[in-house]
């Protein structure tokens, strides 16, 4: 089996900083692509940050800037350094990895979710 486990959420002061970690277990895989995504009470699911096993990345308007992803390949794992926190960075995060095994077949894979409250 496949799994995403994250770590690193929880409450923080707006300006605050925190980083997140995922890790994948039970897997061999290089994922062609791992990042985050979150979602806020009710809203939409949305990327905040990936990275494809080459290094290119992608960031939300919203977050340029101010976080960080980085990926290390070898440990299937993937962080998302978060500065100049603000409220509207409020979510639940998830860790995200997408594996291309052929033509016809890629999978998505999720971990379960961490909270980040940034609040004063």
């Amino acid at each position: 089996q496949v799994q995403l486990v994250e770590s690193g959420g929880g409450l923080v002061q707006p300006g605050g900083s925190l980083r997140l970690s995922c890790a994948a277990s039970g897997s061999i895989l290089n994922f062609n692509t791992m990042g985050w995504y979150r979602q806020a009470p009710g809203k939409e699911r949305e990327l905040v940050a990936d990275m494809t096993s080459g290094g290119r990345t992608n960031y939300a308007d919203s977050v340029k800037g101010r976080f960080t992803i980085s990926r290390d390949n070898a440990k299937n794992a993937v962080s998302l350094e978060m500065n100049s926190l603000k409220p509207e960075d409020t979510a639940v995060y998830y860790c995200y990895a997408k594996y291309i095994y052929n033509v016809i077949s890629v999978r998505d894979y999720w971990g379960q979710g961490t909270q980040v409250t940034v609040s004063p």
